[in-house]
């Protein structure tokens, strides 16, 4: 009998990085470690009031040492010894300028504290102003560069916040080299890279987030980034020409990171991608099937044959890029800018007095410290719960509120990081568990509008696959969606799917797997779950989904127009 092999999928999401420990040959998961950044858990270098997210570099390799040896801690010491590759998704765009070695500023001492030196989070929307500007430049230029990234470039996006910074920080101008993404950054440091020419570039990244593309070249010419701005005179030439899809090897680990994380020097690493298309392969993407990578954000991700796409630009999106899922196929993604965050939003309003008001009541005088923090968390715990519980007994036809789910910006269709969330139809009568029912009513609009641009732009959508924590946890919410949107939603047998989706990717580039279809095949998780729509649901939601594009429509064009 054949002797095992194992790969290790590192899923890095906003909140912290999983390892997972999988058999490459039947995708049965080993082990698992799941660990916080610990900079971004105390708040630092954020500014929630100005959308200044940022991330320390540190955080990334401390978890990396920390999951990775926790997860190979909880097996035999035979897996260690027959771990052939490892591989990486993580958020984006997340760039971060580099110096001439490819090292992030911010791990250079003189910008250990300095946030335009970190990494800017995908969330991150400082540079709404820039994302205008290349807009601007972009329909006014003989060739729109924006035009597969849906032909609206976003403020979370790589040359947005390439320049934002730039403007801000004249000591990272004249310090910056080179400019690198995170998924990119991680293969490069396991791998002993020590050139910021030599970090082997993301297809997946750089084609849906930094405009490049084949047909013109790669990367937009050095003369339309000048005309943006001066300060990036200079960054083209320094960053690639080429990108390479995320199954090839980009090398082996070398010696310091095979010592660090208990691994042979033999171990591949693969290249980089984003979770949400890592997420998709891990839950077995397939042409006319959507899947959702659902948690603070969503990501929406299809794949497409070259025949069908043929010479269509999908209007709107977050990208069309060949080989940005899946190799020899083009990969088409879009997405809602928050949506678990919606959720989490609303427990905040709601525990306010909880927090505020309920330390300060005379009875809360007898309890201690420790019990009346206990007493807080158990109760705001509690609280989605019970809205949950209560909002499904309002029928359809009572759902008289209406919201859209645009409080952190919408991503797509049409992204527009201006807008902010909005709900209407409160009445004396209105109660907590109506409101919560509205937002999670729009939550599936929003994917509604989603998967109708797919469909008007001529990509056939047969079913959805909801892969992360809510899918598998909410029914509440996956049933409306399933009602909305009239599709059946297949959910993910596992919480872990990008980690999985990274695991395939090991797997491919380490040999096991020729291309990754077959890996998909071979070490997918299969499906705990799937959610049929009512008709009589679905219609009655219609005239109420028309409400929801009123409603945004007006507030688009009426509150949130920018000067």
């Amino acid at each position: 009998m054949a002797e095992n092999k194992y790969v290790i999928g590192l899923d890095y999401g906003t909140d912290s990085a999983r390892a997972l420990i999988v058999n490459a040959m039947t995708g049965e998961s080993i082990a698992t470690s799941v660990k916080y950044y610990p900079r971004w858990k105390k708040g630092l270098y954020c500014n929630p009031k100005t959308n200044q997210w940022r991330q320390h570099p540190k955080d990334y390799l401390e978890v990396l040492v920390a999951s990775v040896t926790e997860a190979l801690g909880q097996c035999s010491p035979e897996v260690a010894k027959n771990v052939v590759g490892i591989a990486f998704d993580t958020t984006g765009s997340t760039p971060a300028f580099t110096d001439e070695t490819g090292t992030p500023l911010a791990m250079l001492p003189e910008f250990a504290e300095n946030p335009n030196a970190m990494f800017v989070l995908w969330k991150d929307h400082t540079a709404i102003k820039e994302a205008a500007e290349i807009n601007e430049k972009c329909k006014a230029n003989d060739v729109d560069y924006s035009q597969y990234e849906g032909g609206i470039y976003s403020a979370e996006w790589f040359w947005a916040k390439a320049m934002h910074v730039l403007r801000e920080d004249p000591e990272v101008l004249a310090k910056a080299y080179s400019i690198v993404e995170y998924c990119e950054w991680l293969p490069a440091v396991l791998t002993g890279v020590t050139s910021a020419k030599d970090i082997v570039r993301s297809r997946c990244a750089e084609g849906h987030k930094a405009m490049w593309h084949e047909s013109w070249g790669g990367l937009p010419p050095e003369e339309f980034l000048v005309s943006l701005d001066p300060k990036l005179a200079g960054f083209r030439e320094r960053l690639f020409e080429k990108t390479e899809t995320a199954e090839k090897p980009v090398g082996k680990l070398c010696k310091e990171w095979a010592e660090k994380l208990g691994l042979s020097e033999d171990v591949i690493v693969a290249g980089g991608a984003f979770d949400c298309h890592m997420g998709a392969v891990g839950a077995g993407v397939a042409p006319n099937t959507l899947v959702r990578v659902i948690g603070t954000s969503t990501c929406d991700v299809m794949v497409s044959s070259y025949e069908e796409v043929g010479d269509k630009l999908i209007k709107g999106i977050c990208g069309q890029v060949d080989g940005s899922v899946i190799p020899g196929m083009i990969g088409l993604e879009a997405g809602q800018s928050s949506f678990g965050d919606v959720f989490a939003m609303f427990r905040r309003v709601l525990e306010f007095p909880l927090r505020q008001v309920l330390p300060k009541s005379s009875l809360a005088q007898k309890l201690s410290e420790h019990e009346m923090e206990a007493l807080i968390e158990e109760a705001a715990d509690k609280i989605i719960v019970e809205l949950t519980e209560e909002a499904e007994k309002i029928p359809i036809s009572e759902s008289s509120m209406v919201a859209t789910d645009w409080i952190n910006g919408r991503r797509t269709p049409d992204a527009n990081q201006l807008l902010e969330g909005t709900i209407a139809g409160f009445t004396l009568g209105t109660q907590a568990p109506q409101i919560y029912r509205a937002l999670v009513e729009a939550t599936a609009y929003g994917t509604k509008a989603i998967v109708d641009r797919f469909i008007s732009e001529g990509c056939r959508i047969d079913q959805v696959i909801g892969i992360g924590g809510i899918a598998l946890k909410s029914p509440f919410v996956m049933q409306t969606m399933s009602d909305v949107l009239n599709l059946p939603i297949k959910v993910c047998n596992t919480d872990q799917a990008c980690a999985l989706g990274a695991a395939m990717f090991a797997a491919t580039a380490a040999g096991v797997y020729e291309k990754v279809e077959d890996a998909i095949e071979a070490m997918n998780s299969g499906f705990s779950k799937t959610y049929y729509p009512s008709e009589e649901n679905h219609k009655a939601y219609m005239p109420i989904y028309e409400k929801y594009l009123k409603l945004g429509a007006f507030a688009e064009k009426e509150i949130f127009t920018a000067e």
